[in-house]
């Protein structure tokens, strides 16, 4: 990548119809293995104007409710309006059984090394993990902003400090980099969706959301905006209402919102409505994991790690690393570590991270809280891919380089 440029990414209000569509299908996945651990999931969601389209395939020792679970989403979302509601739009199902397979309901807490060994993957996947030093989570600056205004976005509509906030809403931030460091903010986009037409005026609209959402968003942010930065809210004038009244979801449509606001590269797979024996969710999880830790411990300042699937096996054909010139010992010895270091069978990442449980564990159901404002970087929620463990095992071996 160049020294200089300036990069620019996005993120989405969870009323937004696309992640409207990811809750639904992560809340899915939950409510199976919150009843069976060992279910198998695949969920799919789109949403347009009344309608709510859920296709399923699943093998589970349990039977839910799929259009209550979508209900109750969208009821959270806020979608209490007359042109789409929770309580009086239209669900439509296509439900399916996948075979089963006597590899997947293995008890994932008491595996051997050799048993782990023996689970293959079942899909084939190239997936990335990134991070670097930008911010305190190793995440790049533009999304981790990104995601602050649009979660400040979402607070103070459910605080009622702007109380005629409709749910969806998007925002984007513009990072000029100078010698490959964020140097200054270039600009602040602020899309917000109103519940009426004509309330309240559009000056008082671009008032509040400067004072409530962008300056309150950036109140603790070591880089600010200046006199010189572009900021644009609502600048096409009046949002009125959003969602999917305007504009249809799909779920999976949004991965670089969900991972590195293409700072960094992303599976074409989507994270959502998978449970965790698809290699395409829990390995990028765990690529990220590798890639936070070479960063944490000073072996590099941005890591990539490209893990490559192949049906049948159970370990990645393929380990890469990619430093972009900061690494302080050579790309080929880093992805050496990570392939001694870090566990990436699929099997063993599901034991390592506890993830068939935690669903369980987690008030609420744990993946749905990822679909909304990013798989990685989370600083909110306790992710397990997101510690920091291993730089002391680290340090030690590069001191030894």
């Amino acid at each position: 990548m160049k020294k200089d440029f300036m990069f620019t990414s996005e993120s989405v209000t969870e009323g937004h119809p696309d992640k409207l569509c990811d809750q639904i299908s992560d809340a899915i996945v939950d409510r199976f293995l919150q009843h069976d651990p060992c279910a198998r999931i695949i969920a799919e969601c789109a949403v347009a104007n009344a309608i709510v389209f859920i296709a399923a395939r699943f093998a589970a020792n349990v039977a839910i409710d799929f259009s209550n679970i979508a209900r109750q989403v969208i009821a959270m979302a806020g979608y209490d309006h007359h042109n789409f509601n929770s309580k009086t739009c239209s669900i439509v199902t296509s439900l399916s059984e996948l075979p089963h397979y006597d590899g997947c309901t293995f008890p994932d807490r008491e595996l051997t090394d050799e048993e782990i060994e023996e689970i293959p993957v079942r899909n084939q996947v190239t997936v990335f993990g990134f991070a670097c030093n930008q911010t305190a989570a190793l995440m790049p600056l533009p999304i981790w902003l990104a995601h602050r205004l649009a979660r400040r976005l979402t607070s103070v509509r459910l605080q009622k400090i702007i109380p005629y906030l409709a749910p969806d809403g998007k925002t984007q931030v513009g990072i000029e980099y100078r010698n490959g460091l964020p140097s200054r903010i270039h600009s602040i986009t602020v899309i917000a969706s109103q519940n009426q037409a004509g309330e309240p005026s559009y000056k008082r609209l671009q008032d509040d959301i400067r004072k409530a959402v962008i300056d309150n968003a950036f109140s603790d942010e070591a880089l600010r905006p200046d006199t010189q930065t572009h900021i644009f809210i609502n600048p096409e004038g009046p949002f009125i209402e959003g969602g999917p009244s305007v504009h249809s979801g799909l779920t999976g449509r949004k991965n670089a919102i969900d991972t590195y606001g293409e700072y960094a590269r992303y599976s074409d797979a989507t994270l959502n409505g998978k449970d965790p024996l698809r290699i395409d969710r829990v390995g990028a999880y765990a690529a990220r994991y590798a890639a936070k830790n070479i960063v944490a411990t000073g072996i590099a300042d941005e890591c990539e790690i490209q893990l490559s699937y192949s049906i049948g096996c159970s370990r990645p054909v393929s380990i890469q690393a990619e430093t972009f010139g900061t690494g302080r010992i050579p790309d080929e010895d880093i992805a050496a570590l990570v392939e001694r270091h870090f566990e990436f069978r699929v099997a063993g990442i599901v034991q390592q991270f506890n993830l068939r449980r935690l669903p369980m564990m987690v008030k609420g159901g744990f993946y749905r809280k990822l679909a909304a404002y990013g798989h990685v970087g989370r600083m909110d929620i306790g992710l397990p891919w997101e510690v920091v463990d291993k730089t002391d095992v680290l340090r030690n071996l590069t001191a030894l380089h």
